[in-house]
């Protein structure tokens, strides 16, 4: 028997359910569905309902694209199970844990990873309940729009599509501004907010420190493998746009055809679209081809491009990374998870990277490393190519704006599952930050992990009080700046480090351009 509990918000009353002792109300709708004459337009405000609506199972997740995200059978289960909610654009929904409707406690947003293409905020893994209890928080996790959804812009259509190349990052202010309306009714405190989110729910934290709609709607951050340097300009929107039309034997200015396809003839479109667009500009940096565009005016300029934007530099910020980010998306290739890649194999993928500084960067990994094994190495270099640059230049920025706070971690807690081969992959920190470990198959269920989970969740969750990321499980964590460069490495022994890795990060500063 499920116990119950009742909340009543301004759009009508929720029936929730107690888990672990926490109140859990899933699936509250903070915007309409977008199907239909809604779709690619900005958010509209939910239908009030009459009686008691049930917020105690999860009703649904964006539509999916999975382009690219092919993994090993082995690893299906790993991060836990997946949502099991349909796919639909009635999708804007969020979930609120709290302790007690009463009291005024901090109030921590999850933006779920995906690249802006898949993901939900509905899986075991980020079950709010342990880290709204322990940490004294209210926790919310929001589901919004995405891939082809939330981000094909149809500007050049008219008026009313200025802004569906952002729809999905107006979904993310919409329910910044349901927090504010909203999270007192659930003990929380509009004026203590803090926005969280991994891989590409840390890239949609750094859209939100670049938006002036979004100042005042949060007021601290975190950002876990997913340092968001540049977003997509408009002409690479458009030609991105113009490929999706043609594969759906489209015209321009075909928008109300476009909003009667089906949500699988749409998805078929991602991919080739996808395919054919052509190289990013600045292939260190430029990330997301379904993500949000920098149009000059909701998001007036990249968030951490040559330099941090002045509208959020009162901001306290965490950042970081795991210490071998490069595992889980290395795990398809058989060498790689056999450990058989070849020099000649490295070389080859370091070279795809690295171009005329392919000797360079192989000598220092190898010299760095005598031991490791080419695979090894291979995890090293694409993990700081493709995530540790990024974090370092958005921290470089940070730091030199010398304002709000600045704390840097790496989380290095190696999962001992299928004998180390992941070691910290991407995502793997994700479970540690809600002290849902057991609810995954990432790693055995041992007091060291149980401990590091601890720490982390207990340590993000001070930092959503205070402001001040003080726990009894971490040593003091100095801020980062540009002379030490100190650094909270999470393990199984915490422990502060000043400017690890400082070769590799200045030879990829100087390839990057950063």
């Amino acid at each position: 028997m499920i116990s119950e509990t009742l909340a009543e918000i301004p759009t009508g009353k929720l029936r929730g359910s107690i888990i672990e002792g926490t109140a859990a109300f899933k699936a509250i709708p903070y915007g309409a569905s977008t199907s239909g004459a809604n779709r690619f337009l900005p958010p509209q405000k939910p239908t009030p309902w009459a009686g008691i609506r049930d917020a105690i199972e999860y009703r649904g997740q964006s539509p999916q694209s999975r382009y690219g995200m092919a993994t090993r059978a082995e690893l299906q289960d790993f991060a836990g199970i997946a949502d099991a909610a349909p796919e639909t654009e009635d999708c804007l929904t969020l979930n609120v844990w709290t302790k007690s409707c009463t009291g005024r406690r901090a109030v921590m947003v999850w933006f779920h990873g995906g690249a802006f293409a898949s993901g939900s905020a509905n899986s075991p893994r980020l079950q709010g309940s342990r880290l709204a209890r322990r940490g004294d928080v209210v926790v919310v996790t929001v589901n919004q729009r995405l891939n082809i959804f939330g981000h094909l812009d149809l500007s050049a259509s008219g008026a009313d599509f200025a802004q569906s190349g952002n729809a999905g990052t107006l979904d993310m202010i919409a329910a910044l501004y349901w927090v504010r309306d909203n999270i007192s009714l659930f003990g929380g405190d509009p004026n203590n907010v803090t926005i969280f989110g991994e891989s590409g729910g840390g890239a949609k934290v750094c859209t939100l420190l670049a938006m002036p709609a979004a100042v005042g709607l949060f007021h601290r951050a975190i950002v876990q493998s997913g340092a968001a340097i540049r977003l997509r300009e408009p002409e690479r929107a458009q030609r991105l746009t113009d490929v999706v039309l043609a594969t759906l034997g489209l015209k321009p200015g075909d928008t109300r055809q476009l909003q009667a396809l089906t949500i699988p003839q749409l998805q078929a479109a991602i991919g080739p679209a996808t395919k054919t667009i052509g190289p990013a500009q600045f292939p260190f940096f430029d990330r997301y081809p379904f993500g949000p565009t920098v149009d000059g005016d909701l998001l007036p300029a990249h968030p951490f491009h040559q330099g941090a934007p002045a509208i959020s530099q009162h901001i306290p910020l965490i950042i970081g990374d795991t210490k071998d980010e490069a595992a889980w998306f290395l795990a398809s290739d058989d060498a790689w998870w056999n450990r058989n890649v070849t020099e000649d194999q490295l070389r080859a993928r370091v070279s795809a990277i690295a171009g005329t500084h392919t000797d360079r960067v192989m000598e220092l990994y190898r010299r760095l490393a005598p031991n490791a094994s080419p695979s090894d190495r291979l995890t090293a270099t694409l993990t700081d190519a493709n995530f540790r640059i990024r974090s370092l230049t958005l921290a470089n920025h940070r730091a030199h704006q010398n304002a709000a706070p600045l704390w840097m971690y790496s989380f290095a807690y190696e999962s001992p599952r299928f004998d180390g081969r992941m070691k910290s992959s991407h995502a793997l920190d994700v479970p540690f930050t809600f002290d849902t470990i057991d609810l995954t198959n990432i790693t055995d269920i041992s007091p060291t992990a149980h401990g590091v989970a601890d720490a982390m969740s207990g340590t993000w969750a001070a930092f959503a009080r205070t402001g001040i990321p003080h726990h009894g499980g971490i040593p003091p964590w100095p801020t980062y700046n540009l002379e030490t460069r100190a650094t909270l490495v999470l393990s199984p022994t915490n422990y502060i480090t000043q400017d690890p890795g400082a070769e590799t990060r200045a030879l990829w500063q100087e390839i990057a351009g950063a």
